[in-house]
């Protein structure tokens, strides 16, 4: 039993309490503050579509939601644990929507409440679903913890009432002095990425911006053209101005550049289309030459598109219980594609992939241009640099991409995930978009990334821990701001927020385990007579044939796929409903279809492949929290524990031998002990661990008795899927 002391400042809020709190249970952090708790809570197991659940305390702090489990033990704790979020903990962040439950009826809950409801809903940004029956509770202690939640999760915020200040003033200078992510927030961190990239020829760092005497929007140090002049940045803050990214081994760049606002008067316009013309002219001449312009704006979906399609597509994983999840089958398909969701995704990557045409193959420089070159200009210099850029697809490589282009590239992290609730209208997934774009290349071509789909889940949880900076900031500028004043300084000086890139500060060295590869090609030494032995082959298809099956009177997923299960969720089904009708230019189908004949190159060039069915849901990070979309001793995780088996006997006899280690083999193969007893684990491996048992739910529809004449899919052992073979398009 722990005792645990809530510190603060009272200033924050008025029902603020200090008290000490005993429980085994929870874990509170440094500068966390108890506002509000309700005992004699039940929280509902809604694995079954029962009433079954337990008992415990609900608590609200100026962090987080708990539930503090009365019956829990630490017997089961598994060792894939966040140690700063709970399985039960909820940061305020986090929280998407919240509903009531009247007479049964449930009802979304805004501002101030008239009545309070006998159950509790919490909709989380991570996915989970959180059941709170409130009928066994003290009238006046559900009036403050209802209350309490909506106020603290719902409404608008000053920047500074993040928890992030509160962490950061209790705990300044924690940091970890091993992490290798360049955060390019110095001229040396620039100028080093320039002779990286062997771009110092053509490009150079400048200090124009110190003091932010430029704009705020633009980060302290930052590239372009050494033709560009001083005054040309100043003229316009920015705006017009070519923004180096990143160069290719060829000498090509990839640029981006903030656009002028559409709407100016004439002479406005006039003036800073001869200012564009002029910059166009500058950078025309050698030794850039061939320059193409692409405007994001136009040949890419807007954010509001994005946002709609995004909210769509969660609604499909946001289940309230088994008999919601089953009673979808019908509709499965046909509700998945009106989200458009993975046709964005597909969208986005054939952008991509025409840029790294353009560099690579034409030897082009491209400028991507977008209003205020922040979202979808993050989002295709990134993937284009993941996919062109070994280095970016390490652990500290992509790291430090994502701190190059979006931390300090000005991307709107506050804004855009809405961390405030000041405005809808700007919030918009960009970051997830591009996570799940990498996802698509990391699960096509696993050996080519150090880093896991387990490591991109977590990275997408980190966007609602406001603990750390990295994504609390819609800019470098808007961050130093906040650290200056007299009430952000400790005895020791000034505090320092921690970076999210510190992965000790949420797991131990077991749990981040799960974010290394083992299985991560390493780049082999430059010996030529070895180096065709070296490289992994990798078979693949453009795209998957889809073959009509026999039709049935009663269509559902369930119905038609009961041997195929979750994994034709996850693959070829699914994509058969993007639109690929779209004709692709001649050059790049010819560029496309070309490298896609020959061997990959882990350390090359990577095109991801983008015909229908490949465009595949992220499983890990939508289905982690549905217990019947796990496939136990199943899915990729079975196939990673019987390689990681062999790999650990390849290198006990190479021990024994007394030799190297050969070079296809990275990592401790001892690193992850967990996919021992693969039987056991699910395929959504390691956010749900262990096999549980299947419960046959009431349905309201007629959907489970159309298959009781067939075998009982429950006790069927799962059976394996190839998933290069053909499949069916009966749905």
């Amino acid at each position: 039993v722990l005792c645990f002391v809530f510190v603060g400042d009272n200033s924050l809020n008025n029902s603020i309490i200090n008290v000490s709190y005993v429980s085994n249970q929870c874990f509170f952090c440094t500068g966390e503050l108890l506002l509000c708790e309700a005992s004699t809570v039940y929280k509902y197991i809604q694995e079954d579509g029962s009433n079954r659940g337990t008992y415990g305390k609900l608590v609200c702090t100026n962090f987080k939601i708990a539930f503090l489990d009365d019956s829990a033990s630490d017997d089961n704790e598994p060792q894939f644990k966040n140690k700063i979020v709970g399985e039960n903990d909820i940061t305020l962040q986090c929280v998407d929507q919240i509903y009531g439950v009247y007479d049964e009826k449930k009802k979304l809950l805004t501002g101030q409440l008239r009545k309070y409801p006998e159950k509790l809903i919490i909709y989380c940004k991570d996915l989970r679903v959180f059941n709170f029956c409130l009928r066994y509770t003290k009238e006046e202690e559900v009036k403050r913890i209802v209350s309490g939640i909506l106020h603290h999760s719902q409404t608008p915020k000053l920047l500074k009432r993040l928890f992030l200040f509160s962490y950061a003033s209790a705990a300044p200078n924690n940091t970890d002095g091993r992490n290798q992510t360049v955060m390019f927030d110095t001229l040396e961190d620039w100028r080093d990425e320039l002779e990286r990239t062997k771009g110092n020829v053509k490009y150079k760092a400048v200090t124009t911006n110190e003091g932010y005497k430029v704009s705020e929007k633009l980060p302290l140090y930052f590239v372009v053209p050494i033709c560009v002049s001083e005054e040309s940045i100043l003229k316009y803050e920015g705006r017009g101005i070519p923004i180096w990214c990143w160069s290719c081994h060829n000498g090509a760049a990839l640029l981006k550049m903030s656009a002028f606002p559409k709407e100016q008067d004439d002479i406005a316009s006039q003036t800073q289309k001869a200012f564009l013309d002029g910059i166009y002219k500058t950078i025309s001449k050698p030794p850039y030459e061939l320059l193409k312009m692409d405007d994001l704006s136009s040949s890419l979906p807007s954010l509001q598109d994005i946002q709609t399609a995004y909210t769509r597509f969660k609604q499909l994983f946001l289940i309230d219980n088994s008999t919601d999840f089953w009673a979808t089958d019908v509709k499965w398909f046909s509700l998945l594609e009106s989200t458009n969701w993975l046709e964005i995704i597909r969208r986005v990557l054939k952008k991509a992939i025409e840029v790294a045409e353009c560099l690579e193959r034409q030897q082009t420089n491209v400028l991507l241009i977008e209003e205020s070159a922040t979202d979808l200009c993050c989002v295709i210099s990134s993937l284009v640099q993941v996919m062109m850029d070994s280095y970016s697809r390490t652990k500290s490589g992509f790291q430090s991409l994502i701190q190059k282009e979006w931390v300090i590239g000005g991307h709107g992290f506050l804004d855009r995930c809405n961390h405030l609730h000041k405005s809808d209208k700007e919030e918009a997934p960009v970051f997830l978009l591009l996570l799940n774009c990498v996802w698509q290349l990391v699960q096509q071509y696993p050996p080519a990334f150090e880093f896991t789909e387990t490591y991109l889940t977590v990275l997408s949880d980190s966007l609602y821990v406001p603990i750390f900076s990295t994504f609390f900031f819609n800019s470098q500028h808007q961050k130093d701001a906040s650290m200056s004043g007299e009430s952000f300084k400790t005895q020791s000086g000034p505090f320092r927020f921690l970076t999210v890139w510190d992965w000790s500060v949420q797991f131990d060295p077991k749990a981040q385990a799960f974010l290394n590869n083992p299985f991560y090609a390493e780049k082999p030494k430059p010996d030529k007579s070895q180096r065709k032995t070296a490289r992994f082959k990798h078979q693949r298809q453009l795209s998957l044939p889809l073959t009509q099956a026999k039709s049935s009177m009663k269509r559902g997923f369930f119905r038609e796929e009961t041997d195929h299960l979750i994994k034709n969720i996850l693959g070829k089904r699914i994509g058969k409903f993007i639109n690929s009708s779209d004709e692709l230019p001649n050059s790049f189908r010819e560029f496309y279809d070309s490298w896609h004949s020959k061997p990959v190159d882990y350390h090359g060039l990577l095109l991801p492949r983008i015909d229908g069915p490949e465009i595949k849901v992220w499983a890990q990070r939508y289905l982690r929290w549905i217990p019947e979309a796990q496939l136990h001793g199943g899915g990729t995780i079975a196939t990673a524990a019987k390689i990681l088996d062999l790999m650990e006997e390849v290198q006990s006899l190479q021990e024994k031998m007394d030799e190297e280690r050969s070079q296809a083999v990275s990592g401790d193969v001892h690193s992850v002990p967990m996919l021992r007893n693969s039987a056991r684990l699910s395929s959504l491996f390691p956010f749900a661990l262990l096999q549980r048992q299947s419960i046959k739910p009431a349905l309201p529809t007629s959907t489970w008795k159309d298959l009781e004449d067939e075998d009982d899919l429950v006790k069927r052992d799962d059976e394996f899927v190839d998933l290069s073979s053909d499949m069916s398009s009966s749905a």
